[in-house]
């Protein structure tokens, strides 16, 4: 049983926990590093237990901390889940959409303007999920609608309907001398360092470049793994390496990277809609979902 301690603390813990640095979980959270620091030691005060290994550029996890990371995320999930249960007793209808960047932009925002029009009263929550969370979030009900890849979608009791296929590119800094070519080939990828979305989060991703990757017979060194869109793209821009990406990148980020056609490139990436098989007849739910499904045939390959 955890120890009286504030919800504050634990969030803060999980936050160093994924973040893997203390000062990248000190921005995430809008908090100073001494200030967060300090609420680490006193969290492990209260326990009476090292959570955390300090290392020059990183933490790493003792064993007390993994035990810690999987009660304090179950023990956050509960009393969000209950905070919202009190919240949605005063509020009226809402639906809460995940997504990836990566994937939505261009359809999204027409999806729910669209929306909204035809159901005002209703509200729509968005929220920047990794692949991995939108599935846990589809499972414990704190979503209604998930926009993400759409293979590997078996899932009992979750319904998965293909919107749009996204090509690859290839993310290259504007002073790299690829940014200079019309395209790129799988052989420009020897010897380059290669950027890629965390494997836990973004399973589908990484067996996709994996596949393709090796059948090429390329094995590029993997200069460093992001959880989201921005790291990624900031990361590439500032020179740390290239990314193999969709095309929607270039209508997130259309200045931070030139985006080169690949030859041979994988198949596109399947960008699909899923929702609870047993909220199938829910009717604004079943509006938003055509909305999506009428943006995603609207955008054009890039």
């Amino acid at each position: 049983m955890l120890p009286a301690m504030e919800l504050r603390q634990l969030r803060y813990f999980v936050a160093v926990a994924e973040a893997g640095n203390i000062s990248r979980a000190a921005k995430r959270i809008f908090l100073t590093q001494p200030a967060l620091s300090r609420q680490i030691k006193a969290l492990e005060d209260e326990i009476g237990q090292c959570l955390l290994e300090r290392q020059a550029h990183s933490i790493r996890l003792t064993a007390v901390g993994e035990a810690l990371l999987v009660e304090a995320r179950e023990l956050l999930q509960h009393a969000e889940q209950a905070l919202e249960r009190v919240r949605s007793a005063g509020r009226g209808t809402r639906l809460r959409v995940g997504y990836a960047p990566s994937l939505a932009a261009g359809m999204l925002s027409a999806a729910v303007e669209s929306f909204t029009q035809l159901h005002p009263k209703t509200r729509v929550e968005l929220s920047d999920l990794s692949t991995a969370a939108m599935l846990a979030g589809l499972q414990t009900e704190t979503l209604d609608v998930a926009l993400s890849v759409g293979q590997h979608r078996k899932t009992r009791g979750l319904n998965w309907t293909t919107i749009s296929r996204a090509p690859w590119r290839l993310a290259v800094s504007q002073n790299h001398p690829l940014a200079r070519t019309s395209h790129a080939t799988p052989l420009d990828l020897a010897g380059e360092p290669l950027l890629v979305y965390r494997r836990r989060d973004y399973p589908e991703y990484w067996e996709s470049i994996s596949v393709w990757l090796h059948a090429q017979r390329q094995r590029p060194r993997i200069a460093g793994e992001y959880g989201g869109a921005e790291e990624l793209m900031a990361a590439v821009a500032s020179g740390l390496g290239v990314a193999i990406v969709t095309t929607q990148m270039a209508r997130l980020f259309p200045r931070r990277a030139r985006l080169l056609p690949l030859t041979r490139a994988p198949e596109p990436v399947p960008i699909a809609v899923g929702f609870r098989t047993d909220r199938a007849d829910d009717p604004p739910l079943a509006v938003f979902v055509e909305e999506l499904r009428k943006a995603g045939a609207a955008v054009e390959p890039g």
